[in-house]
């Protein structure tokens, strides 16, 4: 059974279930502990925000490590949005890479194993080098809650050994396939050293292929502290981050990845993110 949740920051995912299952919510089998990024922050134990973590908000006169706009930012104070592409790498990783290089943006990608990391361990090494943020959506994009704890932690576990073996890193971030999570999931989460992360902004670009209409729908829904969602394996997302990035840019936003939106806190194992 998860610990019991706190008054402050976090709150019961009662309130996000639907109706059926509120009642396994509030008898505390299905619940689990939520904040959003900018509780995190303030919460912070003191220990963590540290001088290094002060920088600078974004804007003309920043100064960015490196030459890229979100190393060094300080989200306490910058107007910033997380960028994540779930359920790669594909054939489009490397246009998008070079993007992301191209306009000094570092983001987090929440990877496939099946056809995916096993099929194309270079981009998982180039997304490595590049200092973009290594995470997990599972092995083959099952829906945890929907099978046997076993078998969900093999999905987790099995795409942490595979990325640790081509990168020598394991992910400290998990996406759960269709955001879907409980107690059981979160448990396995925290066992396996994984912070739970889900997204205020969705372009639905599994929908449609149309660039324009993506970069619309981010534009649309993207506020401070969000976290954007997006496909690097639909063939209509890659055209859209270059207009997406320009504009947000132009609105004042600092884009980082999901840690770097985090900080000083650090991901909390079995904890869910959610703006």
């Amino acid at each position: 059974m998860p610990k019991p949740i706190s008054a402050g920051r976090r709150t019961s995912i009662a309130g996000l279930l639907t109706a059926a299952s509120l009642a396994l919510a509030l008898s505390g089998c299905a619940t689990y502990d939520v904040t959003a990024p900018a509780d995190a922050r303030a919460e912070a134990p003191a220990a963590e925000v540290t001088k290094k973590d002060a920088a600078p908000a974004a804007g003309k006169d920043a100064k960015a490590p490196r030459g890229t706009a979100g190393d060094g930012v300080d989200c306490r104070k910058a107007k910033c949005v997380a960028l994540t592409f779930d359920a790669g790498p594909s054939e489009n990783t490397d246009r998008l890479l070079d993007i992301l290089k191209k306009e000094k943006v570092r983001a987090s990608f929440f990877m496939l194993g099946k056809n995916h990391v096993e099929k194309r361990p270079a981009e998982v090494k180039r997304i490595d080098a590049e200092g973009h943020e290594l995470a997990n959506h599972t092995w083959s994009h099952q829906i945890l809650t929907e099978i046997s704890p076993d078998a969900a932690k093999r999905e987790m576990s099995r795409l942490q050994e595979a990325v640790r073996k081509i990168t020598g890193k394991a992910p400290r971030l998990m996406r759960p396939p269709q955001g879907r999570t409980d107690g059981s999931v979160s448990e396995i989460s925290k066992d396996l050293g994984l912070a739970q992360v889900l997204w205020s902004v969705t372009a639905k670009d599994y929908q449609t292929y149309d660039s324009a209409l993506i970069t619309k729908r981010v534009l649309e829904q993207t506020e401070r502290d969000g976290i954007i969602l997006l496909h690097d394996i639909y063939r209509g997302t890659v055209p859209a981050v270059p207009g997406i990035l320009k504009e947000l840019k132009k609105r004042g936003y600092t884009v980082v990845t999901v840690s770097q939106l985090l900080s000083p806190a650090k991901p909390e194992p079995g904890m869910v993110y959610r703006p």
